[in-house]
């Protein structure tokens, strides 16, 4: 047999990482899908490469995160290897050696926000952005679709990408009404430099694999269609999955599979899912079959047959309904008026409250984005938890026009009158990739 698609496959199961023995998240999360892969001979598949785990840096991080207060402080060496995983598939991936490429790595990330204090909803730092920072950096991709499939809404990704325009970002999740972090509704399109480049499906209890495909051909599609990336990297949380402990939703392994043949990514990167043994194996044996081209038709989960997977028609109706309303919008974004979204100032500010439940911090925030009319302009976040490490952090954007960065260096060069304020200055210039801190970090 050989693979349709030279298909590279990365495993770092972090069996020395655990948040607690008895978590979740904890070691022994990826044995039994390692163990499934090679036993059903996938790694003998002509095609389909194993590619050994590698490490990434402190450098890595810091242009993707504001760490406060450093980067030590929030992350492991586990966490490191899990980033770093990431950009070695992308490198397997954009250097050519395979089409496509999947990480089973943990810890996960998409929770892990731009400003971070710590762990929430299991993530430190967010494996997915600091893989795409990688990619801007290094090779010719200036488009990226991220389309996240976890059973969570992914705001950690979401606020990272949240006012850039050449990121997509499309999360589909169980409704935040009913499952942690309580967020990701369909009036929530992005900031005014990105709007309409966020799009978050919050889908109903116990939605089957005919609801998940209907929002991928009739939303995701079309819109890839319109955004045309240039590379396309899917977030593949697998705690939708019907046997998951921790959601209420009904995916079958043959639905992961036939969302990836449909979705056709470049790239896939493990977030959750926390079945161990009822769900991660078979649906990582659907996910590198479809990467790879081959057929899939045949992982199926044991006792799948006794159960009724039928979507309800109450169900798929609020599902069309949400399809619907984001296409409209995202088909209108260019004609919608947004200052009725954000207001007719030269700025959108907005106050929020944002709760680390694995850390058990909560984070009051400000945040300031200038508008521009030639490039998504400077972001602004003033941070603190408890009301100690006040920082305030401006973020420069890759398409930076000459009046926002000399915004920027306007606000930037009186380091004495903000050190005076907050304790800690956070400069992300990704024009100029300068990413620096006063004081300057330690490392």
């Amino acid at each position: 047999m050989k693979a349709n698609n030279k298909t590279s496959v990365l495993f770092f199961p972090a069996f020395d990482w655990a948040i607690s023995p008895n978590h979740p998240e904890r070691e022994e999360r990826l044995l039994y899908t390692r163990d499934q892969i090679f036993e059903e001979g996938l790694m003998d598949i002509e095609g389909i490469i194993e590619y050994p785990p590698e490490i990434c840096n402190l450098e890595d991080i810091i242009k993707t995160h504001i760490c406060v207060t450093e980067p030590e402080d929030i992350l492991t060496e586990s966490h490191l290897i899990s980033a770093g995983s990431c950009k070695a598939i992308a490198d397997s991936v954009l250097k050519g050696e395979v089409d496509k490429g999947i990480a089973l790595v943990r810890p996960p990330g998409h929770h892990a926000m731009l400003v971070t204090h710590g762990s929430r909803g299991f993530c430190n730092i967010n494996i997915e952005a600091v893989m795409v920072e990688y990619i801007r950096d290094n090779y010719d991709v200036k488009k990226i679709a991220i389309i996240d499939t976890d059973a969570h809404h992914a705001d950690g990704t979401q606020d990272i990408y949240i006012n850039d325009p050449d990121v997509l970002h499309i999360s589909v999740h169980q409704d935040g009404r009913t499952i942690f972090p309580g967020t990701g509704f369909p009036n929530d399109l992005g900031g005014p430099g990105g709007f309409a480049h966020t799009l978050n499906i919050p889908v109903p209890t116990n939605t089957t694999d005919e609801g998940l495909l209907y929002i991928m051909d009739n939303l995701i599609d079309p819109v890839l269609k319109d955004f045309e990336p240039d590379l396309i990297i899917n977030a593949a949380g697998q705690d939708n999955h019907f046997t998951d402990p921790l959601t209420m939703m009904n995916i079958t392994a043959g639905g992961y599979a036939e969302l990836t043949k449909r979705l056709d990514p470049d790239i896939v990167v493990l977030e959750g899912g926390y079945s161990i043994e009822g769900a991660l194996p078979y649906v990582n044996v659907g996910i590198i079959l479809a990467l790879a081209g081959l057929d899939y038709s045949n992982v199926r989960e044991p006792k799948l047959d006794q159960l009724d997977m039928k979507s309800s028609p109450k169900i798929m109706d609020q599902i069309k309904d949400y399809v619907n309303h984001l296409s409209e919008v995202y088909n209108l974004r260019k004609d919608i008026n947004l200052d009725e979204y954000f207001g007719s100032k030269d700025s959108y500010k907005k106050n929020r409250s944002i709760f680390y439940d694995t850390s058990g911090l909560l984070e009051k925030q400000r945040e300031e984005f200038l508008k521009c009319d030639k490039c998504s302009g400077v972001r602004i976040v003033e941070s603190s938890v408890y009301g100690r490490n006040d920082i305030i952090s401006i973020i420069v954007p890759r398409n930076a026009c000459e009046a926002c960065q000399n915004k920027a260096d306007n606000l930037t060069d009186d380091y004495v009158t903000l050190i005076e304020k907050y304790d800690y200055v956070y400069i992300q210039d990704h024009s100029r990739r300068n990413y620096s801190r006063f004081p300057e970090y330690k490392f």
